[in-house]
């Protein structure tokens, strides 16, 4: 079949376009949803970018040759769009409540459609991707790293390199990428010949369909890539490094750029803005404000661990000196306070002794004991009420769901 026409190459503003239809073809419906119908729809042109180099590929519409996009009710939703030996194939969806596009629509080979790109959705991924190129030349030129991978999809932006910065250069990064936005860069393509090519150092010198394309922002970087870009830098508008993993000698970037920066950074501020209020700290002391909150948490945890201890150990003389095993059953109860409570059980009664923390319909237990095998009761437990725990003779722990009635009736 003869390659497709990709219109997104030489001019990636373009958001829709008059096609002809080359092939219609019916696919296997929607597993989720019987009543969603898929087509497959190749045309002699396309603005539709596929799926390719890390890019989640564009979505949008396939309409009828005479509809005014300004008014129509698309006909088609494209959701996925793939390319095969230079074949642009658009994958697309109906419901049972359309026209069968194939059947009475008229949508036939050799009939002409219109094709549409989800706009917004594409200038947010040349954002983004025109980006991610000035991150990765910028790191390429002063640290000779080299950009190991790429994902581009709709909820997140990932670059992956094969060394590491620290937190000083990963904010040094930053500045200067967005010092290129704020220089308005013009992104430059072209098409070198193999003689000029083998004289020109750019990244990505992989295997490419075709002639090499080159895309480039002077004096930051040359890349081999097939992808939308903006025409200038200062299109982008914000680069931001949103969060960085570091692992194995590389590390991986999350980047933001564009208007998802600006809607990222809205949504900090006001969580910021919060956290301010219920510090009552201004936004540049929230950091002292929240430690101010944590040490006072820790200051009550710890009173309420003292006083858990106190309640918890004159439970320790009702019970007699003489008696053998000892179980107590309480409410939530600090694991630590639990633990303690169990050793000086252990050191009172030769005999098993535990602490069950919780209520009627799930208990937490820490069983020991200073003679004898405190898994034995760990079996009974597991057996009888379908306990979940393990440990050593001398202590397990688990929790078990049961009243406290029927946890006493089956221990020893």
């Amino acid at each position: 079949m003869t390659k497709t026409k990709r219109l997104y190459e030489t001019n990636a503003y373009l958001a829709r376009c008059e096609a002809v239809v080359l092939d219609v073809r019916e696919l296997a419906g929607d597993e989720n949803n019987k009543r969603i119908h898929r087509i497959e729809v190749i045309t002699d042109q396309t603005v539709f970018f596929p799926e390719g180099g890390g890019q989640s590929a564009d979505i949008g519409w396939i309409l009828p040759e005479d509809c005014n996009v300004d008014a129509c009710i698309p006909s088609l939703d494209v959701t996925d769009v793939q390319i095969e030996d230079g074949v642009i194939r658009h994958i697309a969806r109906y419901t049972d409540e359309g026209t069968d596009p194939v059947k009475n629509g008229g949508l036939k080979s050799g009939g002409k459609v219109v094709l549409n790109i989800d706009w917004e959705r594409r200038f947010g991924f040349m954002q983004n991707h025109t980006g991610e190129h000035i991150l990765s030349g910028l790191m390429h030129n002063r640290y000779g790293f080299d950009n190991i991978g790429f994902h581009l999809s709709d909820n997140s932006v990932t670059l992956d390199v094969n060394g590491q910065l620290d937190e000083e250069e990963i904010l040094l990064l930053e500045w200067e990428a967005n010092r290129v936005v704020y220089q308005n860069l013009e992104t430059e393509v072209s098409y070198p010949e193999d003689s000029e090519l083998s004289q020109i150092d750019y990244r990505s010198k992989i295997e490419i369909e075709g002639q090499t394309r080159l895309v480039t922002i002077p004096g930051v970087d040359i890349c081999a890539c097939c992808a939308t870009h903006v025409r200038r830098t200062g299109e982008i508008g914000l680069i931001k490094i949103v969060k960085v993993i570091r692992y194995n000698g590389g590390m991986r970037l999350f980047i933001s750029c564009g208007g998802r920066a600006f809607a990222l950074m809205q949504k900090r501020q006001q969580r910021i803005e919060e956290v301010s209020h219920l510090t009552n700290r201004s936004q540049d002391e929230i950091g002292d404000g929240v430690r101010h909150l944590l040490d006072e948490i820790g200051m009550l945890k710890q009173k309420n661990r003292d006083l858990e201890y106190q309640a918890a150990f004159l439970r320790l003389e009702t019970i007699p000196a003489e008696q053998k095993d000892a179980f107590l059953f309480v409410g939530d109860m600090d694991p630590i306070v639990q633990r303690n409570l169990v050793n000086a059980l252990c050191e009172r009664h030769e005999g098993f002794c535990g602490v069950f923390s919780g209520n009627d319909e799930q208990y937490r237990y820490i069983i020991g004991s200073r003679k004898m095998d405190s898994r034995d009761v760990q079996k009974i437990l597991r057996e009888k009420l379908g306990a979940k725990g393990g440990g050593k003779p001398a202590m397990i722990q688990g929790s078990v769901n049961g009243t406290e009635a029927r946890i006493r009736e089956i221990l020893p």
